[in-house]
C-alpha cells in the first residue's frame, strides 16, 4: 500500500513558483538563526505574514527556565525576514511568565 500525499524530505527545495522560500522554510530559518543570535531557544512561532519585502513573525523565546515551568519568563520577538529567508531584522516586543494569561496584550480581552 503506497502514501497518496508527498511529504517533502530536508534534502528538498521548497521554493515556490517565484524562487521565494515556502513557509516551513522560512519558519525554521527563522527560528534557527533567532536561536543563535539570542543565544536562547526559540520555542515557537505564534504569527506569520508573507510581505512584499519578504516575511514577518512573530516568536516566542524561552529567556529564563524556572521551576515550576509556569514560571519561566518566555518574550515575544518579531522577526523580520527578507524574501530570500534570511533574518533581517528583530526586536523584543515583550516578556511574561510562561503561566501567565495574555489578557493585558493590546487587542486581547
Amino acid at each position: 500500500m503506497t502514501d497518496s500525499h508527498h511529504t517533502p524530505t530536508s534534502g528538498q527545495n521548497s521554493d515556490g513558483a517565484d524562487g521565494r522560500p515556502g513557509p516551513m522554510e522560512v519558519l525554521r530559518q527563522a527560528r534557527t538563526e533567532l536561536t543563535e543570535l539570542l543565544g536562547m531557544t526559540a520555542e515557537t512561532v505564534s504569527s506569520f505574514e508573507q510581505t512584499e519585502g519578504g516575511w514577518t513573525l512573530e516568536i516566542e523565546v524561552l529567556e529564563l527556565a524556572r521551576v515550576p515551568d509556569t514560571m519561566s519568563l518566555l518574550a515575544s520577538y518579531r522577526v523580520e525576514l527578507g524574501p530570500d529567508g534570511r533574518l533581517t531584522a528583530y526586536r523584543r516586543l515583550r516578556r511574561y511568565e510562561r503561566g501567565r494569561s495574555d489578557a493585558h496584550r493590546p487587542g486581547g480581552h
